[in-house]
């Protein structure tokens, strides 16, 4: 399995707002496992390119995420500045 619980707590720790293990449902940290996971699905899709069904769940995905991403540039924007600049999304 590419996602441990080991690999969660570590993204977790890293990118969440109060960087402990705990910390799974703010914004930050959902944002850094749904750019884990997109990630994952993309190198997928590079070498199995008539995965449709793959390619739709990576397409949610990264609505969810510019969702999450939209929620924190209208509250806290250097809270959205910051984790833009941690994992290197685009704008």
């Amino acid at each position: 399995m590419y996602l441990t619980p080991e690999k969660k707590q570590e993204l977790f720790q890293n990118h969440g707002r109060l960087k402990s293990a705990n910390d799974t449902g703010s914004p930050e940290s959902q944002i850094a496992l749904f750019t884990h996971r997109i990630q994952h699905l993309t190198e997928h899709l590079k070498s199995n390119k008539k995965d449709h069904s793959t390619r739709l769940g990576l397409l949610k995905l990264v609505g969810k995420r510019r969702s999450l991403l939209d929620y924190l540039h209208k509250k806290e924007i250097e809270r959205y500045r910051s984790i833009i600049a941690e994992l290197g999304i685009r704008k």
